[in-house]
């Protein structure tokens, strides 16, 4: 059995061609491929679980690795604060502000609605300096690990609240047989 050492210098030339001809296919940096395998086998040697063949592992490690990148950034999305207008389906301009301002406007109005300590928490939560759980528990009073199921039971209710309020889409238009 080869050393570790042995291996991975064995292996560098071969993962840096594997890596950068897979890279551009699935929308990654040949470095990222890389370090992805070869965090992969250094988990496989540390558990005495070292590839009979290393070569063919790497390779088929490297295409794994890309499937893997292609089928994340498909559903990946890089946050940027505030959506744009066309991510939201809002016109550009004072229309789409009006729009934001009034779904802004219903959902502060039903945070005031939720019950118990909801209110206070989701507040919190929505405060424009994002403050911590930390910050949140102190503020509200509670340990910082019930703070994680209070939220959730909050924005459950805040979630089925605005679900009433917003009608179902229907169809639109005259009913056949009843218009005549």
């Amino acid at each position: 059995m080869t050393s570790p050492e042995t291996l991975l210098a064995a292996l560098t030339p071969l993962l840096a061609a594997e890596s950068r001809a897979e890279a551009a296919a699935a929308g990654v940096e040949p470095g990222d491929l890389e370090q992805a395998v070869w965090l992969r086998l250094l988990e496989r040697l540390s558990a005495d679980d070292a590839p009979e063949r290393p070569a063919d592992w790497l390779r088929r490690a490297v295409r794994a690795e890309a499937r893997r990148a292609r089928r994340t950034s498909g559903r990946e999305r890089p946050y940027h604060g505030e959506a744009p207008p066309d991510a939201r389906h809002e016109p550009p301009g004072p229309e789409g502000s009006a729009l934001t301002a009034e779904r802004r406007r219903t959902l502060r109005a039903a945070v005031t609605r939720t019950p118990g300590r909801c209110p206070r928490l989701l507040d919190a939560m929505l405060d424009p300096a994002d403050p911590t759980y930390r910050e949140i528990a102190g503020t509200l009073g509670i340990s910082q690990g019930s703070l994680g199921p209070m939220r959730s039971r909050c924005l459950g209710c805040l979630r089925r609240m605005l679900a009433a309020e917003v009608p179902a889409p229907g169809r639109r238009g005259r009913v056949r047989g009843t218009d005549r």
